[in-house]
């Protein structure tokens, strides 16, 4: 897990930063890790939490790579309040 947190997360789809995975999903019977988590962004500078996290199922993951990791998924971090967002999806 210490090697992914390093690696930010990046979806191919639109090209969207999701950031760093802060944790990991697995199943308990078969021992695999089934997603990644990414915290959501943080509100006031950190002092307030983070908001609503990101949980990439593993299927998504299309490479991880040196320094990022590439998903392919619909899965769009939040936007920050008082913006806009326009879709473009992978056809």
């Amino acid at each position: 897990m210490e090697e992914l947190r390093c690696k930010e997360v990046i979806n191919i789809c639109d090209g969207a930063r999701l950031g760093f995975p802060g944790d990991m999903e697995f199943d308990r019977a078969t021992g695999r890790v089934t997603a990644l988590v990414v915290p959501g962004p943080a509100r006031f500078f950190g002092l307030f939490g983070h908001g609503d996290d990101v949980v990439i199922p593993w299927e998504h993951i299309r490479r991880i790579g040196d320094d990022i990791v590439l998903i392919e998924s619909e899965i769009r971090p939040p936007a920050p309040k008082g913006f806009k967002r326009y879709r473009f999806w992978c056809g």
